[in-house]
């Protein structure tokens, strides 16, 4: 069994880490404000809250706890928030605690301020709106159905497709903007030709890869990401397994990230746009109803909770998946364990714990990153890009096949 590396001192939102720093600091409290803006009609209580999480977040303020009365995970965030005052020795602040805590729980509160479970109103919907109505994501979907001339091809494709769809995320303008044209030096890393092989060694007949299996699709942002993890799921259901399902956030959080709620408005608006959108939705509504497809929300997605802490209905289900696909940059970070690694330490090893092949598709939108060919990438990229690790230029494809320990 090989060793699994020890892992680094997770990232702090103190100023040992600029990124981390700016995002609790400048970038969250900017999409609060932009919150507000955009449901101007919120009640005065909602929004003299949120301006006060904003200055909060803005002075490094003591972390409140949720309130028991209204809030039903108050207990386990409360926990969660307890351990990060024994970690700092001292009361936890926004700007003193472990960065993934920070930014999981800020969006908790964000959306108990706006009193989203009483209401079922996402605050964040004006700006999923915005894509959704916009051009560019249905030119995406057009592009990612048109037929090719073998499985291998398909899958191929499909699986660039979800990666750089992760490059839209509405909660970071540098990516977003970037859209989903990429160039040769884009992709650092690229294990498509493992997972192939994978998959044509776990397939159950000569007939193309299908699997009874399921694939497990960890979804990150809704709009265009989405689409394409529906296109890579029709393409899965086609070619690879007889069942996917998609797991999902169970309230809005990040700004744009994926909620069964979104699911639906998308396939609706993909049926109303027709060509191949429209043929897309026909046949995922069918593999829905057939129960091939899931769309599966769990808390467990929205914690600050790592993949190593999985709780057990979300461990034995991954366990028995023929791959698990995991979406996105905060996933990364939740997979990898949100920590400066030497860019080089193999991800297999790192994802070694992980009792099921894995399938990163990430594009990078912060520090975190292992598997580069070697350092001297890490150090050509410092020289050229200075900021390659946060502006959502680059991407990874990276595969696990089977932890050693099943070896």
């Amino acid at each position: 069994m090989n060793k699994v590396p020890k892992r680094p001192a997770p990232i702090r939102t103190d100023q040992s880490n600029a990124f981390a720093h700016n995002t609790m600091r400048v970038r969250l409290p900017a999409i609060i404000d932009e919150t507000i803006a955009s449901n101007s009609d919120y009640p005065a209580s909602i929004t003299q809250r949120l301006r006060r999480l904003r200055d909060d977040l803005v002075a490094g303020a003591r972390i409140k706890p949720l309130s028991p009365d209204s809030a039903i995970d108050a207990a386990a965030w409360a926990c969660a928030l307890e351990r990060q005052g024994k970690i700092a020795g001292s009361d936890p602040t926004w700007h003193n605690v472990e960065w993934f805590f920070a930014e999981t729980y800020t969006y908790r509160c964000l959306i108990e301020t706006a009193r989203w479970r009483e209401s079922g109103r996402d605050p964040f919907l004006p700006k999923k709106l915005e894509e959704l109505h916009g051009d560019a994501l249905w030119r995406l979907i057009e592009g990612a159905c048109e037929p090719l001339d073998s499985p291998n091809c398909e899958v191929r494709r499909a699986v660039e497709f979800a990666l750089w769809g992760n490059r839209i995320d509405l909660s970071y303008a540098p990516a977003s903007e970037r859209g989903a044209e990429i160039s040769a030096d884009d992709l650092l890393v690229d294990d498509r030709e493992a997972l192939l092989d994978h998959l044509s060694g776990t397939r159950s007949s000569a007939d193309g890869f299908k699997s009874s299996q399921p694939v497990y699709i960890v979804a990150d942002n809704t709009g265009s990401e989405l689409a394409m993890d529906l296109a890579l799921s029709d393409c899965l259901l086609r070619h690879v397994s007889e069942r996917v399902v998609i797991c999902l956030k169970t309230y809005p959080t990040f700004v744009s990230d994926a909620t069964p709620q979104d699911v639906w408005m998308l396939m609706r608006e993909m049926e109303r746009r027709g060509h191949n959108a429209a043929a897309l939705a026909k046949r995922l509504r069918a593999a829905w109803g057939e129960e091939r497809l899931r769309f599966l929300p769990h808390p467990f997605w929205t914690s600050c909770r790592f993949l190593w802490d999985l709780p057990a209905d979300l461990a034995s289900q991954l366990k028995a998946a023929r791959l698990v696909v995991i979406k996105g940059d905060a996933n990364y970070r939740r997979t990898v364990g949100d920590c400066l690694w030497a860019p080089q330490t193999p991800f297999a090893e790192v994802v070694d714990y992980l009792d099921a092949p894995v399938l990163c598709l990430r594009t990078l939108k912060s520090d975190p990153v292992v598997g580069l060919p070697t350092a001297e990438t890490a150090e050509e990229l410092d020289r050229i890009d200075r900021d390659w690790r946060v502006n959502g230029k680059r991407g990874v494809i990276q595969f696990k096949a089977q932890s050693s320990k099943r070896q």
